[in-house]
């Protein structure tokens, strides 16, 4: 990993911690650390607020926001 790589910032409320990881390993990351800690139970996630804007980005790259004419 360099240091211009993406990362993005996940949490865990249930252990109460937040940590960034590069964008390459995310997913693994969470299922690691679901599995490990939460008995695969889906509780550490992307920060809400940056999977909404993600959800958004992509949503308007593919068109689905634009106004139906």
């Amino acid at each position: 990993m360099t240091e211009d790589d993406p990362t993005v910032p996940i949490i865990c409320e249930e252990c109460g911690t937040e940590t960034r990881v590069p964008l390459e390993t995310l997913a693994d990351t969470l299922e690691r650390h679901n599995d490990n800690r939460h008995d695969g139970e889906q509780v550490a996630q992307v920060d809400p607020d940056i999977a909404d804007r993600i959800a958004d980005l992509v949503a308007d790259d593919l068109g689905l926001l634009e106004d139906a004419e």
